[in-house]
């Protein structure tokens, strides 16, 4: 939607400008005069805009669901891209900021579906010199300026968290001093304030950066993303040229590192699109403060969790739940259902515990009344500690034989794991996500236990430059410890009862404790 406000003609002020100034001081006068009416009309009305997100590559109409579901808008897919685009009311920006699939958010300055390319060098890269001033930079400029608004108001409310989380951290340092190893990174904000700090922040002109009156405070940098063989030109060159000319029309200043505007020129064989970012950092890096070697990201987490279609009250395990981003993720948007995690390595699950201890501080802090429903438990994924049909949901990132254990020892571990989860899983309607690189043995796997788990669907997600395999799976109705045939083995009986046993024993043990 385009805006449109106009200086009235036969105003005193508009012909005076017009008589005795010349053209590029009548420009600098009337963007003074109209800007302040243009961000009250967009404070005001409804100004629908054109909001672009990457996603991660296999989730993408899980990301559409979320933003049809949240939104309701009806997003573009582009499959195998990881990216989506919707329409969006600029008054609902800050709900886009909330989403939880998504990694980074851009407005779409001009989108090109095929682009002729010159096959020389110097022609292709002036043509990026003259699109420039072929664009038309007034909406998204304008867009990003509200979404600084947005922005700053999370970054109040992230001074607030960061005292909670280093209050957090000093009171779970003396029981973590062992963990030298491990990596803690400062997060912009917390999650859960975003929503009471940026709904309803609608604060027009009083909003936007003091940088819109002097162009040469504004610093800025061009981000080439590239993908093809079939240019002549290399990202960097691409960058340069299209950064230049955006130096001569607006008279930024460029700067690399401390900029205040990125420009994004994202190029895929023929296509190209232009753009704003709206996110400095991606959107994964918001929950979790205590890392580990192969901490998952939070939207990945978030994608799995989708996936498994959960209900209320729903039971929901992560059996190799490392630093917790699965459990975390699950608390924090599916309350309404237990979620339990464990490791068989305390390193992790200390910094599992941390995790959910620190934002479930953070819940107390903003006068909510509950903690996080998630219970963090040293166990056995091959001999969990939980009875026999008393799971819904089954949902983890296994190992993918590189950074941690081999590819050897899955071929036991794979087998173990899913026969132990088909048995705590409910016969019927038991589900089960899994996450794995190391896709043959999985595959293999599968058919040696396909009379307990149903293949429902298999997606292919890039994680972290691997191509991994999401199983969705269902528990049969077959009970644990029948063979194909539907014959009970008595090995099977025997290792669920001694399972039930050893539950009943630590019940005990915590009874005999208090």
């Amino acid at each position: 939607m385009s805006i449109n406000v106009l200086v009235r003609p036969g105003g005193f002020m508009n012909r005076f400008v017009q008589l005795t100034c010349n053209q590029g001081f009548v420009l600098c006068i009337r963007r003074l005069m109209l800007e302040p009416l243009i961000m009250d009309n967009m404070s005001s009305a409804k100004v629908e805009v054109t909001i672009a997100a990457t996603v991660p590559t296999g989730f993408e109409l899980t990301a559409a669901d979320e933003v049809h579901e949240k939104l309701g808008v009806l997003p573009e897919i582009r499959r195998d891209r990881g990216q989506i685009s919707f329409p969006v009311d600029l008054n609902r920006l800050w709900q886009v900021h909330q989403l939880r699939s998504v990694d980074n958010l851009f407005t779409i300055v001009k989108d090109f579906p095929a682009c002729d390319f010159k096959d020389d060098k110097e022609e292709a890269l002036e043509d990026f010199q003259k699109l420039v001033s072929q664009l038309s930079w007034d909406v998204s400029l304008e867009v990003w300026r509200f979404n600084n608004s947005v922005k700053r108001k999370k970054g109040e409310s992230a001074s607030r968290a960061k005292e909670i989380r280093s209050r957090d951290e000093q009171q779970v340092s003396a029981g973590t001093n062992n963990e030298l190893s491990e990596t803690k990174e400062e997060q912009p904000s917390s999650p859960i304030e975003l929503a009471e700090s940026c709904k309803g922040d609608q604060e027009g002109p009083s909003s936007v950066d003091p940088a819109r009156t002097d162009p040469k405070a504004v610093r800025f940098r061009v981000t080439c993303n590239r993908v093809g063989e079939h240019h002549s030109f290399s990202s960097m060159e691409a960058a340069r040229e299209f950064g230049g000319a955006v130096q001569d029309r607006f008279s930024w200043k460029a700067d690399m590192k401390n900029f205040d505007i990125e420009i994004l020129l994202n190029i895929r064989d023929k296509e190209m699109c232009v753009g704003i970012a709206l996110t400095e950092e991606s959107l994964h890096r918001r929950n979790i403060t205590h890392f580990g070697p192969t901490t998952l990201r939070s939207t990945l987490a978030y994608g799995m969790l989708r996936m498994c279609n959960l209900e209320p009250a729903d039971v929901v395990i992560d059996p190799m739940c490392g630093t917790g981003a699965i459990p975390v993720e699950g608390g924090l948007e599916w309350p309404q259902c237990f979620h339990i995690a464990g490791d068989n390595f305390p390193m992790a699950t200390n910094r599992s515990k941390n995790n959910v201890n620190i934002l479930s501080r953070q819940h107390l802090e903003m006068d909510r009344n509950q903690v996080l429903p998630v219970d963090i438990v040293l166990w056995d994924a091959s001999r969990l500690p939980l009875k026999t049909g008393s799971v819904d949901v089954c949902i983890t990132d296994m190992p993918f034989g590189k950074r941690i254990g081999s590819k050897k020892r899955n071929w036991e571990l794979y087998p173990s794991c899913l026969q132990e989860m088909a048995r705590v899983c409910r016969p019927g309607s038991g589900r089960a996500v899994l996450l794995t690189h190391d896709k043959k043995c999985m595959v293999k796997t599968l058919n040696m236990v396909n009379h307990l788990w149903k293949k429902v669907n298999i997606s292919w997600a890039n994680v972290g430059g691997l191509h991994t395999g999401v199983f969705v799976l269902r528990r049969t109705s077959l009970a644990h410890g029948a063979g194909k045939d539907g014959v009970h083995s008595m090995s099977g009986w025997h290792r669920a009862d001694n399972a039930s046993i050893a539950c009943e024993e630590m019940a005990e043990l915590k009874l005999a404790k208090d």
